[in-house]
């Protein structure tokens, strides 16, 4: 694996959980039962991990760019 693909793919997993615990804030909304956390702790923690997944991302594209500069030696 290249520089920055690990944590990209790390970060795509987070994006897909987040969106599935935003979802589920969402179902629990509109259902109108009482869970665990509730519909504003699902969808709280799907916000929080979607914007991790986000830094963890915008980190591997800065790894991935950073490895691909070719130092030019001075001769």
């Amino acid at each position: 694996m290249g520089p920055g693909m690990k944590r990209t793919s790390i970060a795509r997993i987070a994006a897909a959980l987040g969106f599935f615990c935003g979802l589920l804030g969402l179902l629990a909304g509109l259902m109108d039962r009482t869970w665990k956390l509730g519909s504003i702790g699902w969808f709280a923690g799907g916000t929080l991990l979607l914007l991790i997944a986000l830094f963890v991302l915008l980190d591997g594209a800065f790894a991935f760019q950073k490895a691909r500069i070719i130092v030019v030696p001075k001769n």
